[in-house]
């Protein structure tokens, strides 16, 4: 596989950049379509951007966007961490271009940087004594990469049926945070993590849970939270 850097277009739910990347790159950002999406790939140096288009000014701008990420580290599966969510943006505008995020094994979180958030980048000021030529806000960033933890388990749906093998915990073209298995006729397929059940030795799939509205009566009345009684039909609430 080369190495060598190539100009593409990248898209996001927002806009669009031009940036140098590696084929790997490349393969992350392909999720089967003919366009390359910005949110695989993650965090690119500004040096690499050489362009950027906003859809809500619906122009395209020199240079790259402003680059703002946090390090929640959270935790979304059994031995699996959420360590780093941003998302590029427009300098005229502040419109999102692309978000993206990025996962790690949790025993391997303490390696990730603690960056600040974007609400207290936002409100700290900034103080430079030169210029400079890149747009990314960061704090300590720490090597976080996109990798797969469940990569190689077993996935099996409700009824217990193997639906195929895990591949990569991704990001489709909305954004939705997605699970990439290759089913069992060797063709790659994408699973909504809403749709994950259980996930540890193997992968269980489920239906989303529903949310259950405070206050609301099996007739469909919502009520005011705390009520004992129903105001439509006098049911007794849970």
């Amino acid at each position: 596989m080369s190495s060598e850097l190539r100009l593409k277009k990248l898209r996001g739910s927002g806009g669009y950049i031009m940036a140098r990347v590696s084929d790997e790159q490349q393969m992350k950002g392909n999720l089967g379509g003919p366009d390359l999406f910005l949110a695989p790939i993650g965090r690119l140096g500004a040096e690499l951007i050489t362009k950027h288009f906003c859809n809500t000014c619906e122009k395209e701008f020199e240079g790259p966007p402003k680059i703002e990420f946090e390090n929640p580290n959270e935790e979304v599966a059994e031995n699996l961490m959420l360590a780093e969510k941003g998302q590029y943006i427009c300098n005229t505008c502040n419109s999102s271009i692309a978000e993206y995020r990025e996962f790690k094994k949790q025993e391997e979180a303490e390696e990730v940087g603690s960056a600040k958030s974007i609400e207290q980048v936002q409100s700290t000021p900034q103080v430079q004594s030169t210029p400079q030529p890149t747009q990314e806000t960061v704090t300590q960033p720490g090597p976080v990469t996109s990798i797969n933890s469940i990569e190689g388990r077993i996935v099996y749906d409700e009824n217990a049926n193997k639906v195929g093998i895990a591949k990569q915990v991704g990001i489709d073209s909305s954004q939705s945070m997605v699970l990439v298995i290759t089913q069992d006729d060797g063709s790659e397929g994408s699973i909504p993590w809403k749709n994950i059940k259980k996930v540890g030795e193997v992968i269980l799939l489920g239906n989303p849970e529903e949310t259950v509205q405070p206050g609301k009566c099996s007739c469909g009345f919502v009520n005011k939270d705390g009520s004992k009684f129903c105001e439509e039909c006098g049911t007794p609430l849970q």
